[in-house]
């Protein structure tokens, strides 16, 4: 099983240009059903450490995401996503002011992200996201979704034979091409990550073989189809938009 994962990632990370600018949501999937997730009856508030909101309480998970919020929150929301994915960039702008405000901050509801990695332009940019300290990880991840279109512009203006000349580079060397040609690099650079700092993080291949292999793991566990996918209190939920998620929630006690 260890080498057929490895065979996976490796597949992964080198992913056509094609993949790496594919749609994405979720398919067809008989494990999740409308109005599926957990039923509880409604959670008490919980106060935040004196002087600061839940949201600002960022803690690195065992499964590799990043936790906003009460790490001991009743109910616990976890989302699986592709920084290529448009669907998870839809998802973010129409989710995340009320996520915060009105579930993360109250203490009811902790917010898991774990990046699901669909090709090798989103593992660059899940590397970089991780680059700083894990307080900017959130706003970093949010920034890359907000401006998702001008990375796959840049790609595409590169063209497929820089695409392919960067993904065939030695491990150490593929992720640093690949934030070059599409500009993630100077992105991240201008918003605290140096380029310096951001090329030492995209040279280590063993962070992103890492991520690849999250991904195909969590993909077998919980038969992820599509990208976001959502978790509530490790019950995958069906439906991929805020009404949907902020309805699971409810349903779960977070009213």
């Amino acid at each position: 099983m260890n080498r057929l994962l490895h065979r996976l990632a490796l597949a992964l990370m080198t992913a056509p240009l094609a993949l790496a600018l594919s749609a994405c949501g979720a398919e067809d999937d008989t494990a999740a059903t409308a109005g599926s997730g957990p039923a509880g009856e409604p959670v008490e508030a919980v106060a935040a450490p004196e002087g600061q909101q839940w949201s600002e309480v960022i803690t690195k998970t065992e499964q590799g995401g990043y936790l906003m919020g009460n790490p001991d929150a009743a109910i616990k929301l976890v989302e699986f996503a592709s920084l290529t994915c448009p669907h998870c960039a839809e998802f973010y702008e129409s989710a995340e002011r009320e996520l915060i405000a009105d579930y993360v901050n109250t203490g009811r509801v902790s917010f898991e992200f774990r990046n699901f990695v669909r090709d090798p332009i989103d593992i660059t940019g899940a590397m970089l996201s991780r680059c700083s300290a894990p307080e900017s990880y959130f706003a970093l991840t949010g920034q890359v979704f907000e401006n998702q279109q001008q990375f796959f512009d840049a790609m595409r203006d590169a063209g497929e034979g820089a695409y392919q000349q960067a993904v065939s580079a030695p491990s150490d060397q593929r992720f640093v091409n690949l934030g070059q040609i599409t500009g993630l690099t100077e992105f991240f650079a201008a918003r605290g990550v140096s380029i310096d700092q951001g090329k030492d993080c995209l040279s280590k291949g063993a962070e992103a073989e890492a991520l690849a292999n999250a991904t195909n793991e969590a993909s077998t566990q919980y038969n992820i189809t599509g990208t976001p996918t959502f978790l509530i209190n490790n019950t995958k939920i069906d439906g991929l938009t805020w009404p949907e998620v902020e309805a699971a929630l409810q349903r779960a006690g977070a009213r």
